[in-house]
């Protein structure tokens, strides 16, 4: 009888340290030195601002373009589910945001459909390499496709 019950309770909190999905909350600042960055134009934001709740997760991602500042915020569901956020020229960006297996990575899907009909398909993986926010970056276009990873401290 003890054997069962250690058996159960070793059980339960196995599985609930395997459900443990990672948080990214925070304030981060781009790092270019350790980030990978294209040379003529990155989509990096020099600052991500994360808040995770639940099952709710809202991004700020802070950007300069030739040299005004803008903030775009997007709101995810970590479910799986759709979620529409707006993109750039009023253009709707739906999305789907998924755990990997083991909770440690997230990976965000994302359609933008232009107004000409072009799409814009965006990945994005975010993940932790030691005590930085790694987010491995991939937009496809119609004229082809580009790789970024950045980078972010803690500030």
């Amino acid at each position: 009888m003890k054997n069962a019950v250690f058996l159960i309770l070793l059980l339960t909190v196995s599985l609930a340290a395997s459900a443990q999905e990672t948080d990214f909350s925070g304030k981060w600042k781009l790092n270019t030195g350790k980030s990978k960055l294209n040379e003529d134009f990155s989509s990096a934001p020099f600052q991500v601002v994360i808040t995770q709740d639940g099952n709710d997760m809202t991004i700020e991602r802070h950007q300069d373009f030739r040299g005004e500042t803008s903030v775009m915020t997007d709101k995810y569901t970590l479910d799986g589910k759709e979620c529409q956020n707006k993109a750039f020229m009023e253009s709707v960006k739906t999305s789907t945001a998924k755990w990997s297996e083991d909770g440690k990575s997230l990976k965000v899907s994302s359609k933008i459909v232009q107004e000409d009909g072009n799409e814009t398909i965006i990945t994005e993986i975010f993940k932790f390499d030691g005590d930085n926010l790694v987010i491995d970056y991939v937009r496809a276009v119609f004229w082809g496709e580009t790789e970024e990873t950045f980078v972010f401290d803690r500030i």
